[in-house]
């Protein structure tokens, strides 16, 4: 059985002008695009399978991230039903130069373990361990 703490992500992407809108900043689907892809790492670590998005329940743009800004992604997973996973995920804006962040983004994605022919399998029961996996927890279910 996975821990919390065990499928947590942080990964970073260099906002590019081609990922920008005529106002220099990141189209949404970009990042949209981001979270996803650091979802699915997290919700695969966990199920020891293949897993797909099945909804977004919440996205929250707060501020927008401009062209030259790294995007920082977390995402991990903070619970399970049966054959699924809740992922929480956040963005934040980081200043390649200083490391100076500022929170964009929160959201939350659900995805869906599957086998090789598309069907869904059952996932482990996921553990919380630590304080500091609690804490996360509590705070992705707060939202």
């Amino acid at each position: 059985m996975p821990t919390l703490l065990e499928t947590r992500i942080r990964n970073r992407f260099w906002v590019e002008p081609h990922h920008a809108n005529s106002l220099g900043t990141l189209h949404g689907g970009n990042l949209m695009m981001w979270l996803d892809e650091v979802g699915t790492m997290s919700a695969t670590r966990f199920a020891g399978e293949p897993c797909v998005t099945a909804s977004v329940t919440e996205l929250d743009f707060e501020r927008p991230l401009h062209v030259g800004d790294t995007a920082l992604v977390e995402s991990y997973v903070y619970d399970a039903g049966e054959t699924s996973a809740e992922v929480a995920l956040r963005a934040w804006r980081e200043n390649p130069r200083t490391a100076e962040t500022e929170r964009t983004t929160a959201s939350s994605f659900t995805f869906v373990a599957i086998d090789e022919s598309g069907g869904t399998v059952t996932v482990p029961e996921l553990r919380v361990e630590t304080d500091e996996g609690e804490a996360l927890r509590e705070r992705a279910r707060s939202r």
